[in-house]
């Protein structure tokens, strides 16, 4: 069926329109001209549902509608179109648990406790970005389709520079490391995220001779400035073996690399102490350096001067650091080792005339301590809401966004759980986690939930009863009906009665409960059996539903009776559905002829009272038809009456002479 669009409003009608179709998670658009066909879309012409909810134009296909090329294109704008790549689905299901976790943990732990567990947690999001990355790099080298590797080799970038910000959030913010310790975080942050070393070092090591290598002098200057003093010293040991007239050289700039002070992560000296040693250690290079001692050597005169903290000498080497933060860490390093947190805002150096590209002003936010400033650039430049959802909440946890509300309601916190877990439920199977972080999004949670689960479509029972279980799990009776009645009336429409009648017993639905006993009536009384007796047989106290299921019941439990060849009670049972008014008029005349048989035994069965009860249903059966409609009646129904009246006839003197006999005797 065609879904009439809407037109953006102020568009000139004989002109092209914009038209657009609003779903649940995406929208449909279309530039076409209004012509004969107007301004309608039709499911077919997408080739799939479409749903509501912004985001970036993701594909588009060409219009096949027969208004040809008037047409036009056909848009399909979704949001959150990350959680349809299959190679991410590990990030998605793995941080859930970690979520979960977050949030039932012991709210009671204080100080360096809880400190060590938010860091953790962190440091468990961080694994599961990386091993997302490791997957998707493998998934890369190993297909064949351009197309995909591209994607995967894009998708591999986003994740590095989510654990590249993910891992200084935690060192600036959860960790919130002290000066010193601080210090070798960022060196730690440095050497796992600038990687192009590896590769050069592995390459002059492999060499015949490493010191005649020419990145030999590379190598050991991009050890220095990333302070691995060891593997630099270790490397200059060939050099001062390949080279005696290096050898007194070699010592004293090994000796100077070997007593540089480092900041000790363990507190066992005090700041002050560290800043003494350092300062007597940079004397000790500075009279080097002035003394000429390392002057026949270029190399490690430059590397003296990185030492000293020489920030032109450092500049000199940014063709080797890549990155302004590798910069900003190793001058630091030599120039500042004992920076405190909030003295690292500094004069950027970006290495390039243009701006800044985002993740440069992301990284640059979270120097200079700005985390509302970090998670909003995160938002804009990340493709999904996953990022900023989860980092969000420990910061959360951390108590550092307390004070931060939005102007409409929520606080920052809930408002990007909302977004993130609203974009889970627009995937067939992702939703189910979507539960769980509205269920800890205390203000609007449950409201958004009630909203996203009415338009999960229901394809299976078996799906219709996980949604049904989350429901009644929390007690939104509102969804519980409707998702049974959804239920009941498809299960209806492929005539399973059966089916349809315990969907509508468990939406407490009389009216539907209704009119589905009457189909079973309807059918028994086609067929002269019933359906789903199991079902029936067992319907305890939810017949009492409503009048027209209670029948159902309790005529089934008749018809059991009859079967024991407990006459008495069948006996009892018939009469009593026909006095209490408990049966349908319409199935007054079927129950009469149930009676037939119980008449025609050889043992009297009905006495002379309930006798004359049958007599006057059915002289009420007959006497409440027109004379049209006595004229209507067929042949059989006519007999039917007639045999029923000799039947009761028969009964009433055989009851009279059975109870004249026991009065005489």
């Amino acid at each position: 069926a065609a879904v009439p669009s809407q037109v953006v409003p102020g568009a000139d009608p004989s002109a092209r329109q914009l038209c657009f179709a609003w779903g649940p998670a995406e929208v449909l658009v279309c530039e076409t001209l209004f012509g004969s066909r107007g301004g309608f879309l039709s499911r077919g012409d997408s080739g799939s549902g479409w749903r509501l909810l912004p985001g970036a134009l993701t594909g588009c296909v060409a219009g096949t509608g027969e208004g040809g090329p008037s047409s036009s294109r056909l848009f399909v704008v979704r949001r959150d179109q990350d959680i349809y790549i299959q190679t991410l689905r590990k990030l998605f299901n793995e941080s859930h648990g970690i979520f979960i976790g977050l949030q039932r943990s012991e709210e009671e732990l204080a100080g360096k406790s809880r400190k060590a567990q938010l860091v953790q947690v962190s440091k468990n999001y961080r694994s599961v970005i990386r091993a997302c990355m490791e997957d998707m790099h493998q998934a890369a080298i190993s297909t064949r389709d351009p197309a995909l590797h591209s994607q995967y080799s894009t998708q591999v970038s986003i994740l590095s520079a989510m654990e590249l910000i993910w891992n200084l959030c935690e060192i600036l913010f959860v960790e919130a490391a002290a000066a010193g310790p601080l210090l070798l975080r960022l060196l730690d942050w440095v050497r796992l995220h600038v990687c192009d070393v590896d590769n050069m070092v592995r390459e002059v090591l492999s060499s015949e001779n490493p010191s005649k290598h020419e990145l030999f002098w590379n190598v050991v200057d991009i050890f220095v400035l990333q302070g691995r003093m060891d593997e630099a010293r270790h490397l200059l040991s060939k050099e001062a073996s390949a080279n005696p007239t290096s050898v007194n050289m070699y010592k004293i700039l090994d000796d100077l690399m070997k007593k540089m002070p480092v900041p000790s992560l363990g507190n066992t000296q005090t700041l002050t102490e560290m800043e003494l040693k350092w300062q007597h250690w940079h004397e000790e290079c500075q009279r080097y350096l002035q003394d000429g001692t390392f002057a026949s050597n270029s190399h490690m005169e430059s590397i003296c001067k990185i030492l000293l903290g020489d920030e032109d000498a450092i500049l000199e080497k940014k063709e080797l650091m890549t990155t302004w933060y590798h910069f900003l860490v190793t001058r630091l390093l030599y120039s500042h080792p004992t920076v405190k947190p909030m003295e690292l805002r500094m004069d950027l150096f970006l290495g390039g005339e243009s701006g800044p590209e985002p993740l440069d002003t992301i990284l640059m936010a979270a120097f200079e301590f700005e985390m509302h400033q970090v998670i909003k650039e995160c938002s804009i430049a990340l493709s999904n809401w996953w990022f900023v959802a989860h980092l969000t909440d420990l910061l959360d946890h951390c108590k550092l966004l307390q004070s931060h509300n939005l102007y409409f309601g929520s606080n920052m916190r809930e408002f990007l759980l909302l977004e993130y877990a609203s974009g889970l439920f627009s995937h067939h199977s992702l939703w189910q986690l979507g539960v769980d972080y509205f269920d800890h999004c205390p203000e609007y949670g449950r409201v958004y939930l009630e909203l996203h689960i009415e338009r999960i479509p229901l394809n299976t029972e078996q799906k219709a009863l996980k949604v049904l279980r989350i429901c009644e799990q929390r007690q939104m009776h509102e969804q519980v009906r409707s998702i049974c009645k959804i239920m009941a009336m498809k299960a209806l429409r492929n005539n399973r009665l059966g089916s349809a009648l315990s969907w509508s017993i468990r939406a407490k639905d009389a009216a539907f409960a209704t009119l589905i006993s009457d189909r079973f009536l309807k059918d028994y009384c086609e067929r002269g059996c019933f359906s789903d007796l199991d079902l029936i047989d067992n319907l305890g106290p939810s017949m009492l539903l409503s009048d027209r299921l209670t029948f159902l019941g309790k005529y089934r439990e008749f018809h059991r009776l009859y079967g024991e060849k407990r006459f008495s009670e069948a006996a009892k049972l018939l009469l009593m559905l026909m006095t209490a008014h408990i049966a349908p008029c319409s199935f007054w005349m079927t129950l009469l002829t149930d009676a037939l048989p119980l008449l025609e035994q050889k043992e009297v069965i009905f006495s002379a009272e309930q006798t004359y009860e049958l007599m006057r249903c059915l002289e009420d059966l007959t006497a409440g038809k027109s004379d049209k409609q006595k004229l209507q009646d067929d042949d059989v129904e006519t007999m039917k009456v007639e045999m029923l009246r000799l039947a009761l006839a028969r009964n009433l003197a055989r009851v009279i002479v059975k109870e004249g006999t026991l009065e005489g005797s």
